[in-house]
């Protein structure tokens, strides 16, 4: 769950200016087995099923090259399960890269820590696949718990451990809610065409950039300082500046629904993820009832959810 400072995170930016973001995990999982398996080749099982005799031939990008960077050929099945669906901001694509190489590390009887899994990764999407992506996703969900990111131009990353007692942490969790809008959407197409759009308006979305960032200091000082009416008002200046830096990020629905819950007494929120779609974040501290009514009867489901503070996890190891 992105918390300020989103974006910051993508190579385009963090390379000339260094990036900061906070995030927190929350308790949806992407389940993953890994088995040996008795017949020769390999079968992969997520949305769809893979049986292949060569590693090669293996469709899903991210399982492909996890099975390359441990040299695992053949004898092999990975079977994957998620608690929240696909290409709706949620970070799935990077849990399930983190959880599998979990799952292989411990699999191949070898100790990685939840910084090497991140980076590894972060490393198959944004360099063995090219993919336009950040280093958010895949070290929220390694690391877990609320915690800030500094990303150096070399991508180097420094994690900070946020000072939240556990009453603030509690009332996040009661004030954020999180409201599923039904639209998917590729987080890759829309990164691709967000990276094209800034490079052509460059220093105006650049400025809009460091702004974001700005924020996302504030909102770091905000929570540790517990005054989180001025965290819910950051987030709408945050939205409010991301929402202009391309024309991807929203559209007339989100609009929508997003003053919709103001008017109902919500401070502020945003889509989670690369923009677009998937699922509509707000905090609201007051007036949840009316938020809660208002856009049920627009059609968005409630998804309740609470913080993680483990991480990635081997939970049975046979």
């Amino acid at each position: 769950m992105p918390l300020g400072g989103g974006g910051t995170d993508l190579p385009w930016y963090y390379a000339k200016y260094g990036g900061f973001f906070l995030s927190g995990a929350i308790n949806k999982y992407m389940h993953v087995v890994v088995n040996r398996r008795f017949e020769p080749g390999i079968r992969i099982s997520y949305s769809q099923t893979e049986d292949v005799e060569v590693r090669e031939e293996i469709k899903h990008p991210s399982a492909r090259e996890a099975l390359k960077i441990l040299d695992i050929r053949d004898h092999i099945e990975v079977v994957s399960l998620a608690d929240a669906p696909a290409s709706t901001g949620l970070g799935s694509s990077g849990s399930f890269t983190v959880g599998l190489l979990n799952a292989l590390y411990a699999y191949k009887k070898i100790t990685k820590t939840p910084e090497q899994i991140a980076e590894e990764a972060c490393d198959i999407a944004m360099n063995r696949l090219k993919e336009p992506s950040g280093k958010q996703d895949e070290y929220v969900a390694s690391l877990g718990g609320i915690r800030a990111y500094d990303i150096g131009t070399k991508g180097d990353v420094k994690v900070y451990d946020l000072n939240l007692s556990e009453e603030i942490i509690a009332e996040l969790e009661s004030s954020i809610m999180m409201f599923y809008t039904g639209i998917k959407r590729s987080a890759i197409d829309v990164l691709r065409k967000q990276e094209q759009q800034i490079a052509i308006e460059d220093g105006r979305a650049i400025d809009k950039m460091h702004a974001i960032k700005q924020i996302g200091y504030e909102s770091r000082k905000a929570l540790e300082d517990g005054n989180l009416n001025r965290f819910g008002e950051l987030l709408d200046e945050h939205w409010t500046i991301k929402r202009g830096v391309t024309n991807t990020m929203t559209n007339d629905k989100i609009n929508h629904w997003y003053s919709l819950a103001k008017e109902c007494g919500a401070l502020g929120g945003k889509i989670m993820g690369a923009g677009g779609g998937g699922f509509l974040m707000i905090y609201c501290d007051e007036g949840q009832r009316r938020v809660r009514a208002a856009l049920s009867s627009e059609g968005l489901v409630e998804y309740r959810f609470r913080f993680d503070f483990e991480g990635s996890k081997v939970v049975h190891n046979v």
